[in-house]
This record gives C-alpha cells, structure tokens and sequence, in this order.
C-alpha cells in the first residue's frame, strides 16, 4: 500500500471513530434472592408449607449498545455514554414453580470515574419487561419468592469496573441489584428482589488503536429555569383494609395523574427542582363509602365524589440527563387528599426524549418507602428544554 493509500485508511479509520461505535456484551450474573414472603395479606391467605425456598439465581444477558464519538453533540455532552437493548434468561433455581423468565429492556451506563488509561468505573440501570413466569394463584405458594403475573417489569442497576485489554475488547464485573414487579396491576405483588454479582465480555466494532480521550463540551449549556408538564394515567389492584380482615378486591381501577415540574440545570448532566403532584386514582377513599350489607365476597361500594379521590402533594426532584434518556427521581408528602394517602411518597421516573421538550414517561410510586402503589405511564414536555437535539431520538 502506498503512502496515500496509507494517509486515507487512517484517515476513514479516525472519522468512524468520531462517529457512532457499536459494541456487543454477553454477560453472565449471579444472585442472592430475598425472600418476597412479607406481606401481611400473603401472611394470613397463602399457605406456604409445600414451598420450596429459593435463594440463588442466575441470568445470561446479550447486550447490543451503541456510543457517540467526540465529533456528535451527545459524544461532547457525556464522553462514554452508551445506550441500547438487551435480552437475558432468568434461572430462579425453580422453573417447576417460578418458570424459566426471559427480560427485554433498554440499558444506558456511563464511566462515572477515570481509574486508568484503560479502566473506568462504571454504571448501567436496565428497564423494561420480563415474561414467562408462573404466577402464585392467592393460596398456595410454590417458592419464598411471590409472583402474581406472568409478565412483570425488570429493573437493574449496577456499578461496574470496565477494563479495556485490547484495542476492542474489554472486561467488566462488579455489583449489581435487581427489581421485578408488576406495578400493582396483579396480585399478590410482593416483588422479587436480587442481589449479587456480574462480568462481562464486550468487543467494540471499529475502535480504533489508540483510546481516544475528549473532555465534555459544556458551551451549549444555558443555565436557567424550565418547567416539565407530565400527563400519566395506569391500572392498579387493591385491597380493601376496612374490615376485620384484608380482602383483595374484584377487578382493576383506572388512576390518572398529573405532574407540574420547575427544574434548575445545575450542570450539564445534572437538573434539580420541585414538582407540585396531583393523582386521581379510584380506588381510593372507598372506606367511608362501604355499603353496609356487602360481605368480603361480594365488596359493594358507593360511588365517592371526584374531588374525594385526588390527592395533591409537593416533590423534591433530581434528574440525571443523558442521551435520548433522563432519569428523574422524587421524594414528596401527600399535602391533602384521602386519609390512605398521607404521608410520603417516592417516584421514579425514565423519560425518553424525542424532541427536546417532548418526552415517553415510564414510572412507579411508592408510598412511605414501602407500599407498592402504581404505575406511570405517560407522556411529557419540557418547556424552554436546554437538552441539545443530538441527545434525542428526533
């Protein structure tokens, strides 16, 4: 090859570099599984004498993720960032019982520290959906751990030590926890819970030899204030408390929710703010509406005025924002509304930008850190939006 040839296959190599770089995982994890049997409604109503008691799982992962080079807006925002798909076969250790779960989800990690010129420690949260497990029927139980639908919502987040050995191949393991649940759309919903372990093998398509290192753009930051308007809506489970005991009711109820939202960007990665939070959910302020007569198999109620269900609090929030995805986390207090909903209340949130200002909301809520109260399901808009367009879809 001669010197020019020589001079352009640098040259085309350096411009794939600065562009997008697609890598490909395969991940091995093992766990410690808490036992979900806790509930004061699975304490009294699920026999549990022939359960088999289920403590190690493990999953195998295919990951596929992409990066954005220092030449694209997003690659100048977060040097490092990368977001994707994954899938991965879940063995609870009990398929007769639990079944044999496969999760889909997205994923997104980032270095949050340089350890090295070829080590980095790392983060990456997974979300999405989880099917094939086979649900506890409310009376008997198959393991310690409770599952009351056969798809139910997969949440991971792990801290990771990421060590390039080669120019496109890399090591990483480290912690990680891990949340499957149905939202309180199904009962029982106790959640199964996971701690443990994970390494991984990544190859990275079109790296070139030498690493390269760019330091964050922060020019197109323009400090100030915006206002996010979140519109949400769910289904939910309930059991009925007002009595001598506990009794799951029929059916499901619908909820809707609205989130007005005035947010700080204090850096470039980083928004902060408060939220004043209003929530409909019809389930709710049914105790003093009981029909007398009604017995735990037939629950009758009268209907309670619109206003008798709406709660309405004020929410501390911080967002981490990252290409195409932001992660918004809130702690609030329930300020008026029915008595079943004082107290606190704790929100997590994905949003998925599309344009600048407008967004997909995935959430769940709890309520004083925990009962499992609802999903979020919605869409949103930021106004006067500083996030650059090369960290959206769109």
């Amino acid at each position: 090859m001669d010197s020019t040839a020589s001079i352009r296959a640098c040259g085309n190599k350096e411009r794939k570099s600065n562009g997008i770089l697609s890598m490909l995982t395969f991940s091995a994890r093992g766990s410690y599984a808490f036992s979900s049997y806790r509930d004061d409604v699975l304490r009294d109503g699920l026999s549990m004498e022939s359960a088999d008691v289920t403590h190690l799982a493990s999953s195998l992962h295919l990951m596929y993720a992409f990066s954005y080079g220092p030449a694209t807006e997003a690659g100048r925002h977060c040097p490092g960032a990368r977001q994707g798909i994954g899938v991965g076969v879940n063995l609870m250790g009990n398929p007769k019982g639990l079944g044999t779960p496969l999760s889909f989800y997205l994923l997104q990690g980032a270095p949050v520290a340089r350890l090295g010129h070829n080590l980095s420690l790392d983060y990456e949260w997974n979300f999405g959906l989880s099917a094939g497990w086979k649900r506890c029927d409310g009376d008997i139980a198959h393991s310690n751990l409770i599952v009351g639908s056969p798809v139910n919502a997969y949440i991971n987040l792990g801290l990771l030590l990421n060590w390039r050995v080669a120019p496109e191949w890399s090591v990483t393991g480290g912690i990680e926890v891990t949340h499957f649940s149905n939202g309180n759309t199904s009962f029982p919903n106790p959640g199964v819970n996971l701690a443990g372990l994970r390494v991984g093998l990544t190859h990275t398509f079109g790296v070139p030899p030498a690493r390269t290192e760019y330091t964050p753009d922060t020019t197109s930051l323009r400090h100030g204030i915006t206002f996010d308007l979140t519109a949400y809506g769910a289904w939910r489970k309930r059991v009925y408390r007002g009595g001598d005991e506990p009794v799951l009711m029929n059916g499901h109820f619908p909820l809707a929710g609205l989130d007005l939202g005035v947010m700080y960007d204090v850096c470039r990665l980083f928004r902060a703010g408060i939220s004043a939070d209003f929530q409909w959910d019809q389930s709710t302020d049914l105790r003093r509406h009981y029909y007398e007569g009604s017995d735990a198999d037939d629950l009758k109620f009268y209907r309670p005025p619109f206003i008798s269900q709406v709660c309405a609090g004020l929410s501390a929030r911080a967002e981490l924002v990252m290409p195409i995805f932001s992660v918004n986390l809130g702690i609030g207090y329930n300020l008026a509304g029915p008595e079943e909903t004082h107290g606190s209340y704790q929100m997590a949130n994905l949003k998925i930008y599309a344009t600048p200002g407008l967004f997909v909301n995935i959430g769940y809520q709890l309520l004083n850190f925990s009962r499992q109260n609802n999903l979020m399901l919605g869409i949103g808009y930021t106004f006067r939006s500083n996030r650059p367009r090369g960290l959206c879809i769109f």
